[in-house]
């Protein structure tokens, strides 16, 4: 084996290397979660303090299908009506300014007090809406609800009862998926976000490190947003961006996992992969801007490890594109050898990055418990792992585009109002996502890992062959669903509107 060939494994097992240092902390994770399950936060009820005036926002921009429904829930929260006050911020261009002035006004002439405030320059976007808003609010807490929210009527009256702690500065609740048995793509993302509120907020929240605020369905105390300097835009996410300055600013949070909002998820591939790039870009974008201050404070080294391991996880995106592209070249060099026993190397690494992953989600299915049999997210499980594969090209993208200083406008992603399959698609296309080049790349891999999977059936290399069927059957699914999800008995989609 010549020098360069030991060069290239010697780097391909440094990328599995740091592949498993991020999928085994979710080991550590669990554990958090498991080791601090029974510290529920218990609110104060004080029946002689008066109630204080609450405000929610609502940020919105070009929701036609959903923004009637949610000014509608908005409005049936309970609370004493002089004390509430809604503020519906629209930046729309199309005729969501129009439907929502009605359900405003139609709310309004009931009593409620409700304003809409149409913005025509979209400064800051959804920040800039926010911050806007925030300035001329009279509550002394403020709510926000994103356009494919369902609020519960219950809300206020079990989020208020936890700002009675001193230095309490945010509160979040749990998301819910209405939508989550729409189809295979929905189910996959639900069980993501499972994964994310009631695996890792739980688990960072009560064990006392950073979690944030999700942009939605949560309430904050408006001096806390004042006091980390408020909502800053010079980040694609602005709500994480926020959360850490409040957070080391000394202002605390609360995690409610038993407090669900329910909500829309993308039914759409262009549109979960549009979701997930903002998501990817503005974590990297926040970690550039924040996370030098945390490693230099004098925090406690438990919040600098996990928020280092928070901020910078969409990393891994980019090592998974060069994993993607090293592993197969990495079997021919040691089959080419007769390096048979040394392709066993491979298996602690791929267990510390993938198998890792399963327990974890397999986890947070078992404790949301949105099943009526144990087994039934295991057959959702090996769907979860490829489709993680098949984003890594989308979010390495928007990662590199982050480190690289890459500017980019916040788009939004489309809201349909689809909460099942006998919903009407056909009429929805003005908001659907358009299509670009990365599907071609996504194919491309694809084929490239149906060529790994033939050479391993041909080298009797079956060890190795259910990693390649997840890489192979992730890229081809993601590219496949990108490029021709309505290719077929929908009209054509259009580009989505920024």
């Amino acid at each position: 084996m010549g020098p360069g060939e030991i060069l290239f494994l010697v780097l391909y097992f440094g990328v599995l290397l740091a592949l498993s240092f991020y999928g085994g902390h979710r080991y550590h994770i669990a554990y958090l979660y498991y080791k601090h399950k029974k510290e529920k936060p218990q609110g104060l009820i004080d029946d002689n303090r008066p109630l204080p005036k609450v405000t929610i926002q609502l940020p919105v921009f070009n929701e036609r299908y959903v923004v009637g429904r949610l000014i509608d829930h908005v409005c049936k929260i309970r609370y004493p009506a002089e004390l509430l006050e809604i503020q519906v911020l629209d930046d729309s261009t199309d005729d969501t300014v129009e439907l929502a002035r009605e359900a405003v006004d139609r709310w309004h002439a009931k009593g409620v007090n409700i304003v809409h405030i149409h913005r025509t320059n979209r400064q800051g976007f959804k920040a800039g809406a926010l911050q806007e808003g925030m300035a001329v609010a009279h509550g002394e807490f403020i709510a926000v609800f994103d356009a494919d929210f369902i609020p519960p009527v219950d809300f206020l009256e079990r989020t208020l009862p936890h700002f009675k702690h001193d230095g309490i500065g945010m509160v979040q609740t749990r998301w819910d998926h209405i939508n989550r048995h729409y189809s295979l793509l929905t189910e996959a993302q639900s069980i993501l976000l499972d994964g994310h509120f009631m695996i890792e907020h739980t688990a960072r929240n009560r064990s006392g490190r950073f979690f944030n605020f999700n942009g939605t369905a949560g309430i904050w105390r408006k001096t806390c947003i004042q006091d980390a300097g408020g909502w800053e835009h010079d980040t694609l996410t602005e709500d994480l961006d926020l959360s850490y300055r409040a957070q080391m600013a000394g202002w605390r949070f609360v995690f409610l996992n038993d407090l669900l909002s329910p909500a829309e998820i993308p039914i759409e591939m262009t549109a979960f992969k549009t979701q997930q790039h903002r998501w990817a870009k503005g974590s990297i974008q926040v970690a550039l801007k924040i996370l030098p201050r945390i490693l230099k404070s004098d925090l406690p080294r438990k919040v600098k490890f996990e928020a280092f391991i928070h901020l910078t996880s969409n990393v891994a995106y980019v090592m998974m594109i060069v994993l993607s592209l090293m592993m197969p070249f990495s079997l021919h060099i040691r089959i080419d050898h007769n390096w048979y026993q040394a392709l066993l190397l491979d298996l602690p690494f791929f267990l510390g990055a993938t198998f890792s992953v399963s327990v974890f989600y397999l986890i947070s299915q078992v404790e949301v418990q949105k099943w009526d049999k144990w087994w039934q997210p295991v057959v959702y499980l090996p769907f979860v792992l490829a489709l993680g594969i098949g984003l890594a090209v989308n979010n390495a993208k928007a990662t590199l585009e982050a480190l690289f200083g890459h500017e980019s406008p916040f788009v939004r992603t489309p809201k349909l109002a689809i909460e099942d399959k006998q919903s009407n698609l056909s009429v929805r296309t003005p908001y659907r996502a358009g299509k670009n080049l990365l599907a071609y790349i996504e194919l491309g891999l694809g084929l490239y890992y149906t060529y790994t999977v033939l050479y391993c059936l041909w080298a009797g290399l079956f060890l190795a062959l259910p990693f390649m069927l997840l890489f192979q059957f992730g890229f081809l699914y993601t590219g496949l669903m990108s490029r021709f999800q309505w290719s077929f008995g929908h009209k054509k989609p259009v580009e989505a509107e920024q």
